[in-house]
């Protein structure tokens, strides 16, 4: 299994701009589960050639008695939530860049050394794409010994995040603390919260053998659920959050980040 700190590179020759969905808590298996809107989405994306996904962990709900979520609820066992996402992903494997775990996975890592994150992953053929926290993921526009253009390139990170926090302002300060201890990255996505947001905030970059100080932007990208409102989430008076779909451009003949939903 390969190292957390070890890139994942894409190279895309042509230069055309590549639109990219940060997914994450799709919680396949679970009653609230957006089943007809997930099926929709995946269907869809092979529409658009330049489209593109990063898969920040709890694809399958995964309730387990030893868990929080209430096994009973569940629509399908598992096994079978594992099976159907696999099938589910298998048409768009070309189009995933990355995957990272979700707490959701990890509850079998932890009980029987099982990530089903990979198990899915290494069932796509796609194992080289796989980190268990965190995902580095540079992007290559063009090709630089031939074209003699501007040719951009960008630096994503990608981790499914922790913690709670019923307010959405707690969520962007743990996520937005976190994306400043890395230095060099364009743009950070998390997931967990079920809370959607786009922030920029800058690093001061201290330069002293040129006398410079300079300004870097990045952006924090949180995703949202495929998740209706209900369940747990009424059980634990945990407030209803938007189910807002972001799109993040990343332009090939010049360096900019485009967040749309």
């Amino acid at each position: 299994m390969l190292s957390d700190f070890e890139f994942i590179t894409h190279k895309f020759p042509e230069r055309n701009d590549i639109r990219i969905y940060p997914i994450g808590d799709v919680h396949l298996g679970a009653r609230e589960h957006m089943e007809r809107e997930w099926s929709l989405f995946c269907a869809n994306l092979l529409k658009d050639e330049n489209a593109y996904i990063i898969l920040c962990g709890d694809l399958i709900n995964n309730a387990l008695k030893t868990s929080v979520s209430n096994i009973y609820e569940e629509t399908m066992r598992p096994r079978e939530q594992k099976r159907v996402m696999v099938e589910m992903l298998t048409p768009i494997r070309d189009r995933i860049l990355a995957a990272t775990t979700g707490n959701h996975e990890l509850r079998s890592a932890k009980d029987a050394d099982d990530d089903i994150t990979y198990d899915i992953m290494a069932k796509l053929d796609l194992e080289h794409l796989y980190r268990a926290n965190i995902a580095f993921i540079k992007i290559l526009m063009g090709n630089n010994k031939t074209d003699g253009q501007r040719n951009p390139s960008y630096v994503l990170a990608a981790t499914h995040g922790s913690g709670g926090g019923i307010l959405t302002g707690g969520s962007v300060n743990r996520a937005e603390r976190f994306g400043y201890t890395i230095d060099g990255i364009d743009a950070l996505i998390v997931g967990h919260t079920h809370k959607p947001f786009v922030t920029d905030p800058v690093k001061l970059k201290v330069d002293p053998s040129h006398n410079k100080i300079a300004f870097v932007p990045f952006r924090v990208v949180s995703v949202s659920s495929w998740m209706s409102y209900g369940g747990y989430a009424v059980r634990k008076m945990l407030l209803p959050a938007a189910n807002t779909r972001h799109i993040m451009t990343l332009k090939g003949t010049k360096k900019e980040i485009r967040i749309e939903s």
